[in-house]
């Protein structure tokens, strides 16, 4: 009997083996977490210096106009303004999600109630394409063509604002596209048949029901390709001019956060008011990048609350 009741109570192979794997689950979140704390505190760190350490008041730097780090104005205060570059970065962002976002709809409704044969086939494989194309191959094929035709076209130099949202309209329209197919998909089939049975076209189908119930689902993928707009910074630097003045035209040069990161950060000295601007930057950007995840989370809980 005590043989038995050994038997039973002690934990079979499968039992600790789930218990590992328990472990190290929650060793491989907690490093993620990790991570993620120590990239926020690293970076917040670095981007406070530049108002704790440098004495730069929080109001000049969101709002001023002159980006000079090296250089002071009259009453002695670093021109460290990066207001300039927060529009631009804003500006190519919000354009290019206006305009990805009708061809990225129009796509999707192709792909899932026109066509799905067809945008299984064709479709799907080219934005697959798209997506795997890397950034630098954008740049140039944005330094190449589109620069040359916004300067034909609209005059200037072709660097600027407006060359900027075309190529990050390329970039983030595969991403949109895909997670619009995906929110299209998981509107039930039954919508669709209650529809028509009622006696709505196709299109009235389209327009009324399933477009109207995958808005969620469609608002997160816009949300999201303009987190990565808001983020990319290899091909907007090639294309949009690099100067860190207040946009005045979408064909005037201009800059944005990134361009000014990857074009200073290997430029200046640790701990000095020019790196560490560059730091507060970086802030600026790690917090966006956050508050776009809030947002499509925020608008994740409206769809499921529908």
């Amino acid at each position: 009997m005590e043989h038995i009741r050994e038997s039973l109570i002690k934990k079979s192979k499968k039992a600790k083996l789930e218990q590992i794997g328990k472990f190290v689950s929650f060793l491989c979140i907690t490093l993620i977490v990790l991570v993620v704390v120590a990239i926020f505190y690293f970076v917040a760190s670095k981007g406070l210096a530049t108002f704790f350490d440098n004495g730069v008041h929080l109001k000049d730097f969101l709002f001023g106009k002159v980006w000079n780090p090296s250089s002071v104005d009259k009453q002695g205060k670093p021109l460290v303004g990066a207001l300039p570059m927060i529009m631009g970065s804003l500006l190519v962002t919000f354009l290019s999600a206006i305009v990805a976002t009708p061809f990225a709809i129009g796509a999707a409704i192709f792909m899932t109630e026109i066509s799905p044969k067809l945008g299984t086939k064709i479709l799907q494989p080219v934005i697959e394409l798209l997506v795997g194309i890397p950034s630098v191959v954008y740049g140039f094929i944005g330094l190449s063509v589109v620069v040359p035709a916004v300067r034909n076209v609209f005059g200037g130099s072709g660097f600027g604002i407006l060359s900027g949202t075309f190529v990050l309209f390329v970039m983030i329209l595969p991403t949109v596209t895909s997670m619009t197919v995906d929110a299209l998909k998981s509107v039930p089939r039954h919508y669709r048949e209650a529809s028509l049975a009622l006696g709505a076209t196709r299109w009235q189908t389209i327009y009324k029901v399933v477009l109207r119930a995958a808005t969620p689902g469609i608002m997160t993928a816009v949300v999201f390709g303009m987190s990565r707009a808001f983020g990319e910074a290899l091909a907007i630097q090639m294309v949009i001019g690099n100067a860190a003045l207040m946009p005045h035209s979408l064909t005037s040069p201009a800059a944005t956060l990134t361009s000014i990161l990857t074009m200073g950060i290997g430029n200046t000295i640790m701990g000095t008011l020019e790196n560490n601007v560059l730091w507060s930057l970086a802030l600026i950007l790690l917090t966006m990048s956050l508050l776009f995840n809030i947002l499509i989370r925020w608008i994740g809980k409206k769809g499921e609350m529908k």
